[in-house]
């Protein structure tokens, strides 16, 4: 194999490789951006599916439990586990949401930053937390506060004094 000649000018096959590792970048990039706003649906179906198979054992019990057998105090407890457990998915999938929503951010800048070299300075402009208003991701977050607000409510408030 002959030595490369060292008087070659080899500016061209770096700019190409590094336009090239640049494309695959954004590429990977633009994947990930994808990957998370899809993420989003998936914990939401989680939380749903959860969600009502507790809302069916706390129905279940609440029904259930004077032809069961089953003491008031003991019935109570139930109800304020499945409330709790109920609490834990809700935070689970609203820390979840907010991890994807902070790595999101993270690929955005990364995305304008790729662009400003490659493209031009502000091809593209960086997220702006300040417009979480703007995000669906908000208002689900907001809904899951609200159900799970709505549920303690519910449960304490109604439930609990009608099994007393």
């Amino acid at each position: 194999m002959a030595n490369p000649d060292p008087n070659k000018d080899n500016s061209k096959s770096r700019d190409t490789s590094g336009t090239e590792f640049k494309l695959q970048r954004y590429k990977y990039i633009l994947n990930e951006i994808h990957f998370l706003n899809e993420s989003i649906h998936k914990y939401l179906s989680l939380f749903q599916a959860l969600a009502t198979a507790i809302v069916a054992a706390g129905a279940a019990v609440f029904v259930t439990w004077r032809k069961s057998g089953i003491d008031a105090r003991t019935t109570i407890i139930t109800m304020q586990g499945l409330l709790a457990l109920f609490t834990m998915l809700a935070v689970f999938v609203i820390l979840s949401v907010l991890a994807g929503v902070f790595s999101w951010l993270d690929y955005r800048r990364e995305e304008v930053e790729l662009l400003a070299e490659t493209v031009r300075p502000g091809f593209r402009v960086a997220p702006n937390p300040r417009h979480f208003l703007r995000w669906y991701e908000t208002y689900i977050m907001l809904f899951m506060v609200i159900i799970v607000a709505s549920a303690y409510f519910f449960v304490e408030c109604v439930i609990i004094p009608a099994i007393k």
